[in-house]
């Protein structure tokens, strides 16, 4: 269950419950899919714990990405504290992160792998990392009078993202997670982090086609959102981003910019592409499953933690991919 995000103050709802062991149990605001929504949660060792899923309960910590120092700082406490919690969690995921990519824990174990770009100077990226293709979008998108910069996080730019998020209610085949969403909720949203996130704009002709968003943590660099208007696609915005943000964090000493995951379920997508030809390589990092009922051994066993789509060939996933694609094609003309 990586990658659940939250609000940059977690919102807490209804009456809060005692453990035997001490913790109060709560509910937090988080997003899935783009989408925020309230889940039983429980503080450990500083962390956040939320839960989700309802037949099979997985239990995370809270932006795990985003958390300077160890993600579990000491397992065998923090799991003594979340079995006696009210979460009723079946399973427990947890992993390491950059630069800490030795195993280090018996526990089952399966391996993300993050889209990492080691940052030494834009020299070394410019000449030694990137290919023909993305060097030639870069100068493309200068000759457009594509201008990327560091920018104050304000209303005029929470304003100008809310008018790229309204383009479209469909992106790269799929139903667009921030189509019709109003100013506050961006601005809520976008909010977190703010005393070590960095904003980048791509203008053009003073308009903002194009956006980026990281974190500095620790050594690294988490992208949180690259996003560009489609209407200004053809200029490159977004490989104007990425190499403004290398340049970034050179100046700033950070060591790796990180851009997700590096592979997904389907293994040929445009998006491992051009993270690819941007310089990004695939790290792989331990990934910690812990059974926590027995329910959640079993599930374990027969690998029903991956979801359904974890599950299914490659091949399935593709053809579903490609009639979800036609869905939304025809969808769209006949809007």
């Amino acid at each position: 269950m990586p990658g659940l995000t939250g609000t940059a103050a977690s919102t807490k709802t209804g009456d809060s419950e005692s453990t035997p062991s001490g913790l109060i149990t709560n509910r937090t605001e988080i997003r899935v899919r783009g989408r925020s929504v309230l889940v039983p949660s429980v503080q450990i060792d500083g962390r956040t714990v939320v839960v989700t899923g309802k037949w099979l309960r997985i239990a995370a910590i809270q932006d795990e990405d985003l958390w300077e120092g160890e993600t579990v700082p000491d397992a065998e406490s923090f799991l003594f504290e979340l079995r006696f919690s009210r979460l009723n969690a079946d399973l427990f995921s947890f992993a390491q992160r950059i630069p800490d990519t030795e195993k280090r824990y018996n526990f089952h174990t399966e391996w993300d792998n993050a889209a990492a770009l080691a940052v030494t100077t834009y020299s070394h990226w410019w000449k030694d990392c990137t290919e023909y293709s993305v060097r030639k979008a870069v100068n493309k998108a200068m000759r457009s009078g594509v201008v990327a910069k560091v920018v104050e996080f304000d209303d005029d730019l929470v304003a100008a993202i809310c008018r790229m998020y309204a383009e479209t209610p469909v992106r790269q085949g799929r139903a667009f997670w921030h189509y019709g969403k109003d100013f506050e909720t961006v601005k809520r949203e976008l909010a977190t982090y703010l005393d070590r996130s960095v904003f980048l704009g791509a203008y053009y002709e003073n308009e903002l086609i194009g956006t980026m968003k990281f974190t500095y943590v620790n050594s690294t660099a988490p992208i949180m959102q690259i996003f560009c208007s489609h209407r200004h696609f053809d200029k490159r915005p977004n490989n104007a981003l990425i190499a403004k943000a290398v340049e970034v964090c050179e100046r700033d000493g950070k060591r790796h910019l990180i851009y997700g995951s590096f592979l997904y379920n389907d293994l040929d997508t445009s998006l491992t592409e051009f993270k690819r030809r941007n310089g990004f390589k695939p790290i792989p990092l331990p990934r910690y499953y812990v059974p926590l009922t027995l329910k959640g051994s079993m599930a374990l066993k027969c690998g029903l933690h991956r979801g359904v789509a974890g599950c299914l060939p490659p091949t399935m996933l593709k053809r579903l991919r490609d009639a979800r694609n036609a869905w939304y094609s025809r969808k769209m003309s006949h809007a």
